[in-house]
């Protein structure tokens, strides 16, 4: 059996934590935010779980995570 790639743009995207759940950020963040107010720029710091509906395909592109 070969060894199975892992998928770069899905490594630098997702996280895994230590009880194995996938945590994504969350998208806007790095433009046009100097006009956003304070409370949601902060909004953005946060890593938020990655839906049940994609949760098969990121595991697919992530074999080893």
């Amino acid at each position: 059996m070969p060894k199975l790639k892992t998928h770069k743009g899905a490594k630098s995207r997702f996280h895994v934590t230590g009880s194995g759940k996938l945590m994504r950020t969350k998208c806007g963040k790095s433009h046009l935010r100097r006009k956003k107010a304070p409370r949601t720029k902060r909004l953005y710091d946060e890593l938020m779980p990655v839906s049940s509906a994609d949760k098969r395909r990121i595991r697919s592109l992530l074999p080893y995570a």
